[in-house]
């Protein structure tokens, strides 16, 4: 590997560039520990093949999409819509509050955990 250097004072430092932030979240972040807690080999094998950032990135995204997909769907079958929301706005809050929850713990065992 060959290095440029720039002058910093009486210096010389390395040009070097920082390597891209991960792009993972809440379900990315729980799919990593669940791997590093439970499935350690194939935790193992995804950090060696350079795989693993690609993998918990892409749980993320799909965790997110799926959540938003099933509020929605649940939403919609409950009659929870935005006249609801104009006219009693606290039932409104906590039924989309109790579909959240029920939609991220689908998620979680679905995609997460598995």
């Amino acid at each position: 590997m060959e290095l440029t250097y720039r002058p910093e004072g009486d210096y010389l430092l390395p040009n070097l560039d920082a390597p891209e932030a991960l792009k993972i979240g809440k379900y990315g972040m729980l799919r990593h520990r669940y791997l590093r807690e439970h499935k350690k080999a194939m935790l193992i094998g995804m950090l060696l093949s350079g795989e693993l950032n690609g993998h918990l990135e892409q749980i993320d995204r799909e965790a997110k999409e799926m959540v938003e997909r099933l509020i929605r769907q649940m939403a919609k079958e409950q009659g929870v819509n935005e006249q609801m929301k104009a006219t009693d706005q606290m039932k409104w809050v906590g039924m989309m509050n109790s579909l959240k929850a029920s939609a991220e713990e689908i998620v979680l065992k679905e995609l997460v955990y598995s």
